[in-house]
């Protein structure tokens, strides 16, 4: 994701201060071209995150 721009910014969700390390340190992670370039030609995700009774909750 930071490969794709300045106005992009991941925001993770963390309870574990274990996961917020990892997360930070994926900054420093450097793809190559063939890389990037793979993952870009990955198809779109498919499918809901949320089942049909947590959507009515938050009313969509």
């Amino acid at each position: 994701m930071l490969s794709k721009g300045d106005d992009i910014a991941p925001i993770p969700g963390t309870k574990r201060v274990s996961r917020l390390e990892e997360n930070a340190a994926a900054d420093d992670v450097e793809l190559t071209v063939e890389q990037l370039a793979k993952l870009d030609s990955l198809p779109p995700a498919v499918g809901g995150h949320h089942n049909e009774e947590q959507m009515r909750m938050i009313e969509r």
